[in-house]
């Protein structure tokens, strides 16, 4: 990306804030980070030293034309704006289609007219089978960038599927954190609950693997194990508490599911073995030249993936926030 110009959408959370570190190291012409947050904007400057490649632009990727003018002369679009809390998007349904799907819709627009190399779509464990709101306008999200695919145009268009990454906004980590912190009993939805967790920095180096080898058309997924949420929390507990903390179940939310999942039944059918720490999803329907790339690997020999399948044990649990500098 040496040289490149470079938008990164929903670029002042803490996805983005990573993904620019790695970025700037490898000297592009320009970032531009395009949210629609003033405050975490300022912020940002200051964190980053007021860095003369980086670019900041107010504006929401529910207006075209804002987007159309940040995209000029782009050569790579990250798209990681989204509504993403599970709650709100069940509570605002309206708000987070026209953000998750109209938004991406709007992207995908942005990136073609401009003649933009190549867009990466950040996607969610919820896109799988969706049960909520989010899922279902991530998965649709999804759907969107594939098929861009097909449109006249040079710019590829790829997605990559995460699970819950660590610390971000609205992670349990942090809440429990406080919790625990506070002396406050944590409040857990479920017991029964499991999760994908995996560090910022390794969820950057999925989007950044996806940038440098996709050819458009696929959905990468990161190999990782689930996690009891119980088991999270215990862990925690006996890490940072100075007294007993009890835990509270407190039900499922709306939109909730007890396990997640990073690939469907019906999808692991068309997905296949990258290398040992990634899959990928091929679309149902032919895209010039992808299948072929594709061609020798070895399709994944399971049904679907799920959060519940391989737990991590506690000790696995302890090291994992250990290495993400939560138990310091």
């Amino acid at each position: 990306m040496k040289n490149k110009t470079i938008v990164v959408t929903g670029g002042t959370g803490s996805w983005g804030r990573e993904l620019v570190k790695r970025l700037l190291e490898r000297e592009p012409k320009e970032i531009r980070i395009f949210s629609r947050n003033e405050a975490l904007q300022v912020e940002m400057m200051h964190e980053f030293y007021h860095h003369p490649k980086l670019t900041f632009i107010i504006g929401d990727i529910r207006d075209k034309y804002e987007l159309m003018q940040a995209c000029q002369q782009a050569d790579y679009i990250f798209h990681l704006a989204a509504l993403k809390h599970v709650p709100i998007c069940e509570q605002q349904p309206d708000s987070a289609m026209k953000t998750n799907v109209i938004g991406t819709q709007n992207v995908i627009q942005a990136a073609i007219k401009n003649g933009v190399e190549k867009v990466i779509y950040v996607s969610t464990d919820k896109a799988s089978h969706p049960s909520s709101t989010y899922g279902m306008t991530k998965a649709i999200g999804e759907k969107l960038i594939v098929h861009a695919n097909l449109r006249e145009g040079k710019t590829k268009f790829v997605c990559v599927r995460s699970g819950n990454v660590l610390g971000s906004t609205g992670s349990v980590v942090p809440i429990f954190k406080q919790q625990i912190e506070q002396g406050l009993q944590i409040n857990l939805t479920d017991k029964r609950m499991t999760r994908f967790f995996l560090a910022l920095e390794e969820a950057v180096s999925l989007l950044l693997k996806a940038t440098d080898e996709s050819s458009g058309g696929e959905v990468y997924v990161m190999r990782m194990q689930g996690c009891r949420i119980q088991d999270l929390a215990e862990v925690l507990i006996e890490e940072l508490a100075a007294s007993d903390i009890p835990i509270r179940e407190t039900g499922a939310r709306l939109g909730e599911r007890m396990c997640e999942s990073l690939i469907s039944e019906l999808e692991s059918m068309s997905s296949i073995h990258l290398d040992e720490d990634y899959y990928v999803i091929l679309p149902p329907f032919p895209i010039d030249g992808l299948h072929e790339t594709y061609a020798g690997r070895t399709p994944v020999q399971f049904d679907h993936f799920h959060s519940d399948h391989v737990l991590m044990s506690k000790p696995e649990i302890k090291e994992m926030l250990q290495n993400g500098g939560f138990l310091s």
